[in-house]
């Protein structure tokens, strides 16, 4: 299947019936994202440029979630003012990029779209189900949009062409540093010995096999049936309880907006999530 570099003639960016607003719309799936997104940037070979701004190692948390926001403004929005938020963001880099007198390899930003587009399927898979191979497509579909709109090139015209350059990609571009070490550090500071744990064994569920053998990683497999209880506890109405346990109290106001942030047909405790629980754990 071949993708066209423009969005379909709708109003909205994407289909609101679309499996990435109902991954984007879902908070605790948004968290998951960035869970294991975090990983990889902290290994990623352009980690240098994370830190000539200071922003992300210095408050990595507040970082994040506001990226988080962001990416899933985006899903959420019209056309126009998705094309004019990816406009926004160009604009950024470009500004990072003059300061630096450097640009911001190709290669990295194909790495950061990739970093989206994978964990919101391992996120899915985790919570939920598996996606269909349509969803696949979809998934991939409006994420290749959000590339061609930040002018990313070399983009596979694929789902499985990216699968294949997804991998190539991680062999070629991971690599333990001192950046790794620093942002890892960063995390432990802000999120405490134990929330720093948990943060690891998450990591170790949802990221590749690659990342896990360069960060280390001990092995979480008893996390994976934990997570069968969690559309229990969702009926439970618990979810507002395991928040403020398990986030940092500076940071519940912004994981409870992840919620506000999608239209309210999207808000966890949906009955989708429920249905069709099948935990295969994440893929290597």
């Amino acid at each position: 299947m071949k993708y066209s570099a423009y969005a379909s003639p709708t109003t909205d960016f994407v289909s609101p019936d679309s499996i990435v607003r109902r991954i984007w719309g879902n908070g605790d799936m948004v968290l998951l994202v960035f869970a294991g997104s975090a990983a990889e940037f902290a290994l990623n070979r352009a980690v240098d440029w994370l830190f000539f701004t200071g922003k992300l190692p210095n408050d990595p948390m507040a970082r994040l979630f506001a990226t988080a926001s962001y990416a899933q403004k985006i899903v959420f929005a019209d056309e126009h003012t998705a094309s004019a938020a990816l406009e926004r963001i160009r604009a950024v880099h470009q500004s990072v990029e003059r300061r630096r007198g450097q640009s911001i390899p190709d290669w990295a930003h194909r790495d950061v779209l990739y970093m989206l587009i994978d964990y919101s399927e391992r996120a899915h898979e985790l919570l939920a189900r598996p996606l269909s191979p349509t969803e696949r497509n979809e998934l991939y579909d409006v994420f290749y949009r959000v590339g061609v709109a930040l002018r990313i090139p070399e983009l596979p015209a694929s789902y499985a062409e990216w699968r294949i350059d997804r991998d190539r990609h991680l062999r070629r571009d991971l690599m333990c540093s001192d950046g790794t070490n620093e942002l890892y550090a960063a995390y432990r500071r802000q999120l405490g010995p134990w929330r720093y744990r948990l943060l690891l064994h998450l990591q170790w569920v949802l990221v590749p096999d690659h990342v896990r053998h360069l960060l280390r990683l001990r092995s979480a497999k008893w996390l994976r049936p934990c997570v069968q209880l969690y559309p229990l506890l969702i009926r439970a109405r618990l979810r507002a309880v395991m928040q403020r346990l398990f986030v940092p109290p500076q940071q519940l106001s912004a994981v409870r907006a992840l919620d506000a942030n999608a239209p309210p047909t999207t808000r966890p405790a949906g009955r989708w999530i429920k249905r069709g629980l099948s935990l295969s754990g994440a893929r290597g």
